[in-house]
């Protein structure tokens, strides 16, 4: 009976010292088509590309203005004309966090118990530790502002192929000028 007792004390000291995930942002380092509003809800009613996003905050920006120079009509964040199979699209893009939440039970329990013997001390470390990952949503229209990405429009599987073709140009692109050098070497051809 002893031997219970002293197992079932340490599993409860290994449970109340546990992190508990209460939620995880998806791994989308492949990419993945999806509706954008179901992905986060600040996001525009339409298809999106969504991919996690590794390097730092507003580095897809700096791609885009590099890959697309500012020259053309639009800016490098919204409308960015670009030409898929002969045919004018425009591409959006969004920066989003997904929050990861993790409960501590330990802090949480021992200032209840300190609030209860009226000890004025209280630990510091929050009961809910957030972590976030971040993600690039892709939204590409064609000159009528059609939802380039919906599974209903005739081009969306070369539509796609464009959007994954970018992402991992953006992945494996660690110096945005040398695609300026591309771009001018593929117009003269």
């Amino acid at each position: 009976m002893k031997k219970l007792h002293s197992l079932s004390l340490i599993f409860l000291a290994l449970f109340i010292q546990s992190c508990f995930p209460v939620s995880i942002p998806p791994n989308l380092e492949n990419g993945k088509l999806m509706e954008a509003k179901k992905f986060k809800r600040k996001l525009p009613g339409q298809y999106a590309y969504i991919f996690t996003d590794p390097k730092d905050a507003n580095e897809f920006y700096y791609y885009l203005s590099a890959k697309f120079p500012p020259n053309q009509e639009g800016d490098s964040e919204n409308n960015v004309p670009a030409r898929i199979h002969n045919t004018d699209y425009y591409i959006s893009f969004y920066e989003t966090e997904k929050k990861s939440r993790v409960v501590n039970l330990l802090p949480a329990i021992a200032n209840e118990v300190m609030r209860e013997k009226n000890i004025a001390i209280e630990l510091d470390e929050p009961p809910i530790v957030r972590d976030g990952t971040w993600y690039i949503a892709l939204v590409i229209t064609d000159a009528a502002f059609s939802d380039a990405l919906s599974p209903d429009y005739k081009h969306q599987k070369e539509v796609l192929a464009y959007a994954k073709s970018l992402h991992n140009e953006y992945i494996s692109t660690h110096n945005y000028n040398s695609l300026q050098f591309q771009n001018t070497t593929n117009t003269n051809k």
